[in-house]
């Protein structure tokens, strides 16, 4: 099956993270992915703070087989930061809608809920969403054609 993979790094580094005290395991994502469908695009996006333990990061991301798309990070004078991928996201899976036969989007926001029952009924993907589940939202759980929980098995 086409699919086209989506990654929320931001989002599944920190849910892992709060929640397991570990990192996901994105060798082990891609393999078992591969294994069963044919992957044709696989984004992943990430916050750009030029620190060499993210460098190494991405590095390890794209030697994988990822295309990793960078946004700088944003720190605001009120103390507040930005770096948010949501919008670039979005355009990326629906451009994709139309070549691809599988969605796979590893992000627990909900903000993706309405992405993904678009994607469904109007160019008839199946969209699959991984998550940590205590940390993702009900409404994207529910959107999805299959939710896959993150547990051990992904994590390092």
């Amino acid at each position: 099956m086409k699919t086209a993979i989506f990654v929320d790094v931001q989002n599944i580094y920190y849910t892992t993270r709060d929640t397991f005290r570990r990192s996901f395991d994105y060798k082990r994502f891609w393999n078992q992915i591969e294994s069963k469908d044919e992957i044709i695009k696989a984004n992943a996006y990430a916050i750009d703070r030029g620190d060499e333990k993210q460098q190494k990061f991405q590095y390890a991301l794209r030697s994988i087989g990822f295309n990793v798309k960078l946004k700088p990070y944003i720190s605001r004078a009120d103390g507040s930061s930005k770096g948010d991928w949501d919008v670039g996201i979005t355009i990326d899976i629906l451009d994709s809608a139309q070549e691809a036969e599988k969605i796979i989007l590893l992000s627990g926001d909900g903000d993706f809920d309405l992405l993904v029952h678009k994607v469904i009924d109007q160019y008839g993907c199946i969209v699959d969403i991984y998550g940590v589940k205590e940390l993702t939202a009900n409404s994207l759980i529910k959107s999805a054609s299959e939710f896959y929980s993150i547990s051990n098995k992904f994590l390092i």
